[in-house]
């Protein structure tokens, strides 16, 4: 490079100038795309979505709004994730599976966030607009249920609470027939040769998953020699990741709520607060936490839970 070039990098005013010239030449090249960014995004459907109901208008109606249609976007990204995730472990691609998962884990991170947005609503400002909901609740997100049924959290009876909308209830009716992405995960395990009780592979997948003691034995194998069973260990973790981040999210929700609204019904017919806190208690990969308390110590002395290694 001449001295003359390397001075001109170092201009700050020419490097400037390259800049805006640069961009300049990427727009007019954009529009003999005849393709804008709004247009790539849609942003007049996305940006026109939002429809406040409440007369006179409330200023923290729009912040509702849009707190829960992000939240619905994000949904949607994690259930192509969730099932790319299954799909590829069903087909002993683990990497770019283990790849997935560790998106999913990012938008969990992401949806957890944003109900500290939604707490900076008073109860007084909420309660502005609330009755403009009518009937209107959280609890029927047919998204928010897709991704319980793809971690494994079925249940039949939510079928009847979008039987009035066809194109939803065959989705969710689809996934609910489908293994869930822990089942895949057992499946798996068990062509890499694990002990997988038979009577858990051919379970009924439309039913919430049961623990199998069988199921903790086998982690507990694979958690008492981690360098052998790397492989095996690092899915459980993540699986183990993605659980807490869920509950993280389950607990923030209820949380917000009960700033909010404090101990009034939903919205939808809940029992609000009562009804979030029961569902702290579901898990979605028990075993994962059962064999927990198989784990033992290992002594300064070499010894471990107790008896010679």
């Amino acid at each position: 490079m001449s001295n003359a070039a390397q001075d001109r990098d170092d201009d700050p005013v020419a490097r400037h100038t390259r800049s805006v010239r640069d961009l300049e030449s990427g727009i007019e090249r954009d529009f003999s795309r005849n393709l804008s960014y709004g247009e790539y995004l849609d942003l007049g459907s996305v940006l026109s979505a939002q429809h406040p109901r409440a007369v006179p208008p409330r200023h923290d109606e729009l912040l509702f709004i849009i707190q829960h249609q992000t939240s619905e976007l994000w949904l949607k990204l994690m259930l192509h994730e969730l099932s790319s995730a299954r799909d590829l472990i069903r087909s002993d691609d683990l990497q770019p599976a283990l790849k997935r998962l560790a998106r999913v884990k990012h938008i969990q991170h992401t949806l957890t966030e944003q109900w500290s947005v939604l707490a900076t609503m008073t109860p007084s400002e909420y309660a502005l607009f609330r009755s403009f909901l009518a009937t209107g609740s959280g609890f029927q997100s047919w998204q928010y249920r897709a991704v319980e049924f793809s971690l494994g959290n079925k249940n039949p009876d939510m079928l009847r609470v979008f039987a009035h909308d066809e194109q939803v209830h065959g989705e969710l009716e689809r996934l609910l027939h489908e293994p869930s992405l822990y089942d895949e995960v057992l499946r798996w395990l068990a062509r890499q040769g694990h002990p997988v009780p038979q009577e858990v592979l051919d379970r009924d997948v439309t039913q919430p998953y049961v623990a199998h003691e069988g199921v903790v034995d086998l982690f507990a194998t694979v958690y008492a020699d981690p360098e052998r069973h790397w492989v095996e260990y690092h899915v459980a973790e993540d699986l183990v990741d993605v659980e807490d981040n869920f509950q993280v999210w389950r607990f923030r929700h209820l949380k917000t709520v009960e700033r909010i609204i404090g101990s009034k019904r939903g919205t939808g017919g809940s029992s609000g607060v009562p009804f979030l806190r029961r569902a702290l208690d579901l898990t979605f990969f028990p075993e994962l936490y059962d064999v927990r308390t198989r784990i033992q110590d290992v002594t300064p002395d070499g010894y471990h839970g107790g008896e010679p290694r």
